[in-house]
């Protein structure tokens, strides 16, 4: 979906380890990149990985610096993958995305769309059930109501400025051996239960993530978790 011509600059909201920077950089024709997220660490292991591949025009800055505040409408496209936050959140991501884009710029956004991580939801389900925790049962209901579907991505995109906008569904899924794979696998830690979490809303959810640990080999002791993952990709563009 991204489509990168000469003399592009492309801004990665949300970019952790720059993945997948180094890829977008060898299909383009040297395009500018700058890569921008709140964790140091990531950034660092970024910075690492962009070394390696020379002399390239790749920077990475960390978003509290405040970098990005004097650049409105300067890049060619602005992407963002699996941005692990709320619907206020995303809405706002979404409208800096827009700010950040020249006229005729793109945004390409992939992300979980509802339907997503259902076999965990059915946990989180029997969890609340089990233990008569009505609050974290609301909470997990509204999570899947508020996630996003392909005609509701397709309005917030239209609802910052964007216009254009071309979203697709591709269903996949995640494969996990055991409760303790699910729970230690470096995806599931940087992706699964961060998104998890953000969707849900509640800070503390290591009692629910025990008991999903727990089912998972109770339930799939004769087989692999495959956690269903329904990824929205979208293009839009700035007016």
């Amino acid at each position: 979906m991204l489509v990168v011509g000469e003399s592009a600059r492309i801004v990665h909201l949300g970019c952790r380890t720059g993945y997948p920077d180094l890829k977008v950089y060898e299909s383009s024709d040297g395009a500018d990149i700058v890569g921008v997220d709140a964790s140091l660490p990531a950034l660092e292991l970024a910075r690492n990985k962009a070394q390696v591949m020379g002399d390239v025009r790749i920077e990475y800055r960390p978003s509290s610096d405040g970098g990005l505040e004097n650049e409105e409408g300067l890049y060619t496209h602005a992407m963002t993958l699996h941005p692990c936050v709320g619907a206020d959140a995303r809405l706002a991501l979404l409208s800096e995305m827009e700010r950040l884009l020249c006229p005729g710029g793109q945004a390409v956004i992939a992300l979980p769309l509802r339907g997503s991580f259902q076999e965990i939801a059915d946990l989180f389900r029997e969890y609340a059930l089990k233990h008569d925790d009505s609050e974290f049962s609301k909470a997990v209901e509204a999570a899947l109501l508020a996630r996003p579907s392909i005609e509701s991505l397709s309005e917030e995109l239209e609802q910052v400025g964007l216009s254009d906008v071309d979203v697709e569904i591709r269903q996949t899924s995640l494969t996990f051996d055991s409760g303790r794979a699910f729970v230690e696998d470096p995806v599931s830690r940087l992706l699964v239960l961060p998104e998890v979490k953000a969707w849900i809303g509640v800070e503390d959810v290591a009692r629910p993530l025990n008991y999903v640990r727990d089912a998972i080999d109770k339930y799939w002791s004769e087989g692999k978790l495959e956690l269903s993952l329904n990824v929205g990709c979208a293009s839009a563009r700035k007016p």
